[in-house]
C-alpha cells in the first residue's frame, strides 16, 4: 500500500470522525452533558489532528489543536458548554470540515474565517467569553496567583513564624500540579491494535514526550520464525516514567488503543518539587527572631528553635504527603470514578463484541450488483425455457431451478444489503445548512432529526443531498418567520425544522416539517397568474395552489439573494425526486407551518412487481403500490359523469382507471368485466382501481433506466428484461393516477402542478 492509498484511507476516516463530531456537538447543544458524549467529540478532533500531522497538513493540525484544547476545557469541567459556547463549537466543526475537504482536494480556505474562530476558541480556553457575548463562563480557569514576596512574612501573636512549604495536589486544583510523579506502565498490544492501523512504536514515542522514561521490551513470547504469525502481537513493554501530567496524561497517550491492549499504570513515587512564582502554603512552626539580640545563651536557644523548626517542617511535610495520598486514594474510589471505570469496561466489552468491517471500493460493489442483476435475468430466462419445455413441472431440472431461484434471491438481497446505508450523514449535513442560512437571514432556527439510522440504498442517499438542501433553504428563508413576527404571533422566537425518515410499505418516506407561517396561497396564486403559469379565472383547490411552487421558474421572493429568488429551487426538487422514482407532496396550514413528504424506493436496482398485460403490451406494476387484486363483476361497475366509472369495493366506491386508455395503447375504454382490477394507493392521490387485461405473475425484476437508454416516456418509470428476453415497461403508478384526475400525462410531467 503506497502513501496515496494510506492518505485516502485517512480522509475516509475523517468523514466518519466529522460525522461523530457533528452528532456529539448536536447532542451537547440539546443539553446532553454525558461525559461519554464529550469524550467522543474530543476523540474525533484528536484523531483528525493526529492523522493530519502524519501527512504534514499544517493548517488542519493548527486549527484542530486549538479546537481540541477548548474541548479539553469542557471535558475537564473548566468550561460550561452553554448556548454561546456551543455556537462557537458548531461553527468550528464546520470550519474543520472545510479544512479537511480543502486538504483532500488541494484547495485553499478563507483564512479569515478560521483565524476569527481561533481567537474565539482561545478566549474560551482562557476562561473568557468571545467579545460578542456577555454570558459568564462557568468554572472558568482561575487567574495566575501572585508571586511570593522576597521579604519574610510577619509572625502572628503566638510567636509562630510561617515557613513556605508546597506539595502538589494540596490546597489547589489537580490540574495546577507541577510535581512530577513516577509511574510503572505495563503495555502489551493485542492483535486488533495492529489490525486497526495503530503502531506500538508511535505510542511509546508519544509517551516519552511526557517525561524521563526507561523502557524494557519483553520478547519471551516471540516464537520461532517458521511459527510466526505476521498479524499477531508478541512483544510487551515495561516502562518507568516520571511525568508531571500524572496517570491521566499517561492514559491519554493510549486513549485510542486502550481497548486493543493490556494496559496497567501504577504510581511508584511522588516527589516534592519547589515551584517559583506561586503562592506557597504556610506551615506555622515555633521560631522567635528576638533571640538574635540576646547573647550566646539566647543563640543556643535559637539553635534549639531552628532544630525544632526543621523537625516541625519535616513533620508537616509528612502530614501533607499523607493527606495528599489519602485524597488521591479517595478520589480514585469516588462514585464518579467508579462509574467512569464501569463505563470504560462496558465500552471495552462492546468494542470486543462489535462486528468487524472492511473497506471496499464502491465501484467493486456496483460491479457486483450489476453482475447479480444479470444473474437474475439469466436465471429467469432459464426458468422460462424449462417451463415451456416441461409441461408437468416435475422434472429434476425444474426442481433444481426452483432452488436456484431461491439462492439467487438470497444472493441479491445480501448484495443489496451491502449498499444499504443510514441516512444519518445526509441529515447531519443539513444541520450545517440550517445554521448558515439562519445566520444569513437573522433567524433563530433549530433542526430536529428522527430516524437517522433508517437505511436505504447508497445511490438514493447520494442523490438526496441536492433536493434536501433546496428544501431546507426554502424552509429557513421562506417558511419560518423572523423572531419578531413569531413573537407577535405568540410563537417561540426560535423556529423548528423537523427532518424524519422511516420505512413504509417497502419505500423510504422522508418528511420535512417547519412550524412557520405556512403557504400564503393568495400570494402564490397571484404570482402564478403574473408569471402566466395559470389563467386568472382558474379555479384551483388548495392542494393545486400549494403544488404551484413546483412549477419551473416559480418564486415568491421579492428580491434576488444568495439564498433564493432566482426561480431555481422547488422545481429542481421535484425533478430530482422523480428521477429517483419517487414522489413528493405538500400539506400546509396557514399560520402553523408546512409538511413536505417524499416517498422514495429503497433501491434503484431491483423491485418486486406484478407482471400484467394491457392491450397486448407487457407492463410491470410495483408490488409496493398494490393493495389487492380483484375480478370486477358487472353489478359492481357504476358510471359517473360523461366517461368516468366507479367500482364498488366493500360498500365503498373507488375510481376505475383504464391503464390502456391512459397510456394511449387503445382508443376506446375496455370492458372492466373482461379484465382484472389492481387496487393501488398513490402518494396524495388516494386509492384507484387500475384495470388491466390479465395478470401473468409476480416476479422480482432488475430496473433499467429508460431515460439513460432511450428517452423519458410519460407514465413509465423504467424498464426491465423478462425471462423470455422481452423488454417490459415499469408503470409509474403516481403519474397514471394523476392523469386519471383529469390532467394529461405530458402536462403532469412538464408543469408539475398536480401532486
Amino acid at each position: 500500500m503506497d502513501m496515496n492509498e494510506i492518505k485516502e484511507i485517512f480522509f475516509q476516516e475523517c468523514e466518519e470522525q466529522l460525522a461523530e463530531l457533528e452528532s456529539g456537538l448536536l447532542k451537547m447543544n440539546d443539553g446532553d452533558r454525558d461525559p461519554e458524549t464529550v469524550n467522543a467529540v474530543f476523540r474525533a478532533v484528536h484523531s483528525i489532528k493526529g492523522g493530519a500531522g502524519a501527512f504534514g497538513l499544517d493548517d488542519l493540525v493548527a486549527f484542530a489543536h486549538v479546537f481540541e484544547t477548548t474541548l479539553d476545557c469542557v471535558r475537564s469541567n473548566k468550561l460550561d458548554p452553554g448556548p454561546e459556547v456551543m455556537k462557537v463549537m458548531l461553527k468550528s466543526a464546520d470550519v474543520l470540515a472545510d479544512l479537511v475537504t480543502a486538504s483532500r482536494d488541494g484547495i485553499g480556505v478563507d483564512p479569515g474565517r478560521s483565524s476569527g474562530l481561533v481567537k474565539e476558541l482561545e478566549q474560551l480556553a482562557n476562561g473568557e467569553m468571545p467579545t460578542s457575548s456577555s454570558a459568564p463562563v462557568a468554572a472558568a480557569k482561575p487567574a495566575a496567583k501572585a508571586p511570593v514576596a522576597a521579604a519574610p512574612a510577619p509572625s502572628d501573636d503566638s510567636g509562630f513564624q510561617p515557613i513556605p512549604f508546597t506539595f502538589d495536589g494540596f490546597g489547589g486544583e489537580e490540574e495546577e500540579t507541577v510535581v512530577p510523579s513516577t509511574f510503572e506502565v505495563s503495555f502489551k498490544p493485542r492483535r486488533d491494535l495492529y489490525g486497526k492501523g495503530n503502531e506500538a512504536a508511535l505510542l511509546l514515542r508519544d509517551l516519552s514526550r511526557l517525561g524521563e522514561m526507561s523502557i524494557h521490551c519483553n520478547t519471551d513470547d516471540l516464537p520461532p520464525l517458521d511459527e510466526l504469525d505476521p498479524e499477531a502481537a508478541y512483544f510487551s513493554w515495561k516502562i518507568q516514567i516520571t511525568a508531571e501530567k500524572g496517570e491521566e496524561g499517561i492514559r491519554q497517550v493510549f486513549e485510542f488503543a486502550e481497548w486493543d491492549c493490556d494496559l496497567e499504570v501504577k504510581l511508584v513515587e511522588a516527589e516534592v518539587k519547589e515551584t517559583s512564582g506561586e503562592e506557597l502554603p504556610m506551615v506555622p512552626v515555633p521560631f522567635d527572631l528576638s533571640a538574635l539580640d540576646e547573647g550566646p545563651e539566647a543563640s543556643d536557644e535559637m539553635d534549639a528553635n531552628v532544630a525544632a523548626a526543621v523537625e516541625a517542617a519535616e513533620t508537616a511535610s509528612n502530614v501533607v504527603k499523607a493527606a495528599a495520598s489519602a485524597a488521591r486514594a479517595e478520589k480514585k474510589e469516588s462514585p464518579a470514578a467508579a462509574a467512569a471505570a464501569a463505563a470504560a469496561a462496558a465500552a471495552a466489552q462492546a468494542n470486543n463484541t462489535a462486528g468487524q468491517t472492511i473497506r471496499v471500493d464502491l465501484d467493486r460493489v456496483d460491479r457486483l450488483i450489476n453482475l447479480v442483476g444479470e444473474l437474475v435475468i439469466n436465471q429467469a430466462m432459464l426458468s422460462q425455457s424449462v417451463i415451456e419445455n416441461d409441461a408437468t413441472g416435475t422434472s429434476a431440472v425444474n426442481m433444481g431451478l426452483d432452488e436456484l431461484q431461491q439462492l439467487t434471491r438470497e444472493i441479491q438481497d445480501s448484495v443489496m444489503a451491502i449498499r444499504a446505508q443510514p441516512v444519518k450523514p445526509v441529515f447531519q449535513r443539513m444541520s450545517r445548512i440550517v445554521r448558515e442560512v439562519a445566520d444569513m437571514v437573522g433567524k433563530s432556527i433549530r433542526l430536529v432529526t428522527e430516524g437517522e439510522n433508517t437505511e436505504v440504498d447508497k445511490t438514493v442517499i447520494d442523490k438526496l443531498a441536492e433536493p434536501l438542501t433546496h428544501m431546507i433553504r426554502n424552509a429557513v428563508d421562506h417558511g419560518i418567520e423572523t423572531p419578531e413576527k413569531r413573537t407577535a404571533a405568540g410563537k417561540n422566537p426560535e423556529g423548528t425544522v423537523k427532518l424524519t425518515a422511516k420505512h413504509r410499505s417497502g419505500r423510504i418516506v422522508i418528511e420535512l416539517v417547519d412550524d412557520g407561517a405556512g403557504i400564503n396561497r393568495e400570494r402564490v396564486r397571484q404570482k402564478a397568474i403574473d408569471n402566466d403559469l395559470i389563467a386568472a379565472d382558474s379555479n384551483l383547490t388548495d392542494e393545486e395552489i400549494d403544488n404551484l411552487i413546483f412549477a419551473p421558474g416559480f418564486s415568491t421572493a421579492d428580491k434576488i439573494s444568495d439564498i433564493s429568488g432566482r426561480g431555481v429551487g422547488m422545481d429542481v426538487v421535484k425533478r430530482s425526486i422523480q428521477a429517483l422514482g419517487g414522489r413528493i407532496s405538500i400539506t400546509s396550514r396557514p399560520g402553523f407551518g408546512s409538511t413536505f413528504t417524499m416517498s422514495l424506493p429503497l433501491t434503484l436496482a431491483v423491485l418486486d412487481g406484478m407482471v400484467v398485460t394491457v392491450a397486448g403490451q407487457t407492463l410491470v406494476v410495483p408490488l409496493t403500490a398494490i393493495v389487492e387484486t380483484l375480478q370486477p363483476e358487472a353489478r359492481n361497475i357504476h358510471s359517473f359523469g360523461a366517461n368516468q366509472r366507479l367500482i364498488s369495493i366493500r360498500d365503498s366506491f373507488c375510481p376505475l382507471v383504464d391503464v390502456g386508455r391512459i397510456l394511449n395503447f387503445r382508443g376506446t375504454q375496455a370492458n372492466p368485466v373482461e379484465g382484472v382490477a389492481l387496487l393501488v394507493e398513490s402518494e396524495g392521490g388516494g386509492q384507484r382501481a387500475l384495470m388491466v387485461d390479465a395478470i401473468q405473475g409476480q416476479r422480482q425484476v432488475v430496473i433499467k433506466s429508460l431515460e439513460a437508454n432511450y428517452t423519458h416516456v410519460p407514465g413509465i418509470a423504467a424498464a426491465t428484461i423478462l425471462g423470455d428476453g422481452r423488454v417490459a415497461l415499469i408503470l409509474d403508478v403516481d403519474a397514471v393516477v394523476a392523469a386519471s384526475r383529469g390532467q394529461s400525462l405530458r402536462q403532469e410531467m412538464s408543469l408539475a402542478v398536480a401532486g
